[in-house]
């Protein structure tokens, strides 16, 4: 492991469930899965596959005033038969692997195991189970809540597509592992998390960091005025500034890291979405400069969850100031 993680960042042993993968049996569960599979296989981590049911109250009561929640139901028979669609999927997988099946709310119980979790990582959608008809139930909620980094997997996920020698082997990709950073807390821890996934599959870290249209900013800043190309390139300069800073702060604590900066123009959303084809992995904070406060799940993660075409990393702001190296 990166000595430089080590820093930072939960030790396994205080971690044991690893990477936890939310699974209700979709197709897109079942991406998710080998996603999850390769991730756990590429860190050397345990894989924790849960399902999650509830008895509705209607039914429940009917029945019985007391649910019975380790007993027998046709709820949890369903959830086991999930769990065995999981385990068929995972025979060849030559990782560790526990399966659990959990009472309570799907994005519930992602979230509350999250602290036992290096990764959580769950599909962009399923059967309403895990993660709902859209982004905003529990992909959202769990992107927001995790306190660890979340990976959502979108339908466009090829599983076929990424495989080596055997399914779940990772595989040499040249695509970079994407990052957008802004200089806040949030936009240094999600830089931290890619820069480790980045090492972690010896490829190239791209740092973008966006540039609004003037017209917007001056909403917010009018001091920005006058428009003028002169001012625009000075303002150009100021961001290369903060992007080459962020990147020597990385450097610092992984050496070997290979760097790719750059400022582009427009919303940071609509920056990062145009990367994810062409990326391995797009990592994003829960929120950034632009964030109010009460906000977990920021304009630019949100929008980038909507839209992305690859798999995205949410990364909770979570690091202590005292702890985090200089």
């Amino acid at each position: 492991m990166n000595a430089a993680r080590q820093t930072t960042s939960p030790q396994p042993a205080d971690r044991p469930l690893g990477v936890i993968l939310g699974f209700d049996g979709s197709q897109q569960a079942i991406r998710a899965l080998h996603w999850a599979a390769r991730a756990a296989q590429r860190r050397d981590l345990p894989l924790t596959v849960i399902t999650a049911y509830t008895v509705p109250a209607a039914i429940s009561g009917y029945t019985d005033p007391t649910t019975d929640l380790t007993g027998d139901s046709l709820a949890r028979r369903g959830a086991e038969d999930i769990i065995d669609e999981a385990r068929r999927y995972l025979v060849d997988y030559p990782g560790e692997v526990t399966y659990r099946i959990d009472y309570g709310d799907a994005a519930g119980v992602v979230i509350g195991l999250s602290s036992q979790a290096s990764l959580a990582v769950v599909g962009s959608r399923g059967r309403g189970g895990f993660i709902g008809m859209m982004l905003g139930s529990v992909a959202s909620s769990s992107a927001a809540h995790t306190d660890c980094p979340c990976v959502v997997v979108p339908a466009s996920y090829d599983p076929q597509a990424h495989s080596g020698q055997t399914l779940f082997s990772p595989t040499e990709d040249p695509r970079p592992v994407t990052v957008g950073v802004d200089g806040s807390e949030h936009g240094r821890a999600a830089a931290w998390e890619a820069a480790q996934a980045a090492s972690d599959r010896e490829t190239v870290l791209r740092m973008i960091l966006a540039m609004p249209p003037l017209d917007a900013a001056l909403i917010w800043y009018p001091e920005l005025a006058p428009r003028d190309p002169e001012f625009t390139r000075r303002h150009r300069k100021q961001l290369q500034k903060r992007l080459r800073d962020e990147g020597e702060w990385l450097q610092k604590h992984f050496p070997q890291l290979r760097l790719d900066q750059e400022v582009v123009e427009g919303s940071a959303a609509e920056a990062l979405v145009a990367e994810t084809p062409t990326s391995q992995l797009t990592v994003v904070g829960t929120r950034g400069r632009g964030g109010i406060a009460s906000t977990l799940l920021g304009s630019v993660s949100r929008g980038l969850l909507l839209k992305a075409d690859g798999p995205v990393m949410v990364v909770p702001q979570r690091f202590d100031q005292s702890e985090t190296p200089e």
